[in-house]
């Protein structure tokens, strides 16, 4: 039993993973329509950030988890505004290339300056160790990390879904016309949404650099099962894809102990079937 426990937790934590990015592809798609294929780069540009504070500054993980979303965010911004605006109503495949694209510049940079080795980060002291909660030891990081995730999700959603600043975003994706007419800047509020979006995925690249280390191609070990996850849910769903990712996680660890062979597999096997019941997702509502 100690085994499916421990399972079970890897299972929540990368569900924590899946769920942030997926998170932010739904944000950057739902608002601004891009399938942006190059979330997993930026995530791991999150965790190099966070590398970098720490050893060329001396800042540790608790400013990172501020610093390094707002640093790679502003890089998204950059991206956005010199790049990825002029793909306003052109088809989909238009920013998938292009977001593709950028993937690989960026993993290619990273990775021919840093190789393809993991680079070690350490735990803050604050959350070392662990607790025994008598059926399993339960690593406090760990615990944090499923925490911490689950409350950023459900502030992202919130914000979006709730708040009038939200229903501004909605309505600018809807008819951004109209919007500019109660005098809103629809372009900025584009550009900081998709900020917003890259934000998110940095800060999953900070949460993760202790656990998984800091590697150039660590978002691309992701970033396929992330839009498997997108796809399930419904493609620009906020909830669909806070839900689908902790859920997935979880059957996942739960394969890794029942039937190994399919742990890598069981992601998308699930997609199809999905797909072949409801094509817009479980959450996700036709256009």
């Amino acid at each position: 039993m100690q085994a499916l426990y421990a399972q079970l937790l890897v299972g929540l934590i990368n569900g924590s993973f899946y769920a942030l990015l997926s998170l932010g592809l739904a944000v950057i798609f739902g608002m601004l329509n891009i399938i942006n294929f190059a979330h997993g780069a930026l995530y791991m540009m999150g965790a190099f950030v966070a590398y970098f504070l720490l050893n060329l500054f001396g800042i540790g993980y608790w400013w990172a988890l501020i610093l390094a979303p707002v640093i790679v965010g502003g890089f998204g911004i950059l991206l956005e505004r010199t790049m990825l605006q002029w793909l306003t109503g052109l088809d989909h495949l238009y920013g998938l290339l292009l977001t593709f694209g950028l993937a690989l510049i960026i993993q290619g940079v990273f990775q021919n300056y840093f190789g393809s080795s993991g680079l070690p980060y350490a735990i803050p002291d604050l959350l070392k160790g662990g607790v025994n909660l008598g059926f399993m030891y339960l690593p406090i990081y760990r615990g944090w990390v499923v925490i911490f995730s689950l409350v950023v999700c459900i502030a992202t959603w919130y914000l979006i879904e709730r708040t009038r600043l939200g229903a501004y975003l909605r309505a600018a994706t809807e008819n951004p016309t109209l919007v500019r007419a109660f005098g809103i800047n629809v372009p900025r509020m584009i550009t900081l949404t998709y900020g917003l979006g890259v934000g998110l995925a940095a800060l999953a690249g900070v949460l993760s650099a202790p656990i998984n280390q800091v590697r150039p191609l660590m978002g691309a070990d992701l970033i396929i099962v992330v839009f498997a996850v997108v796809v399930i849910g419904g493609m620009g769903s906020i909830m669909g894809s806070i839900i689908t990712g902790f859920a997935l996680g979880v059957i996942e660890g739960l394969t890794k102990y029942f039937y190994p062979e399919a742990s890598n597999t069981v992601v998308f096997v699930l997609m199809v079937l999905v797909l072949l019941v409801k094509p817009t997702g479980l959450t996700g509502r036709a256009n």
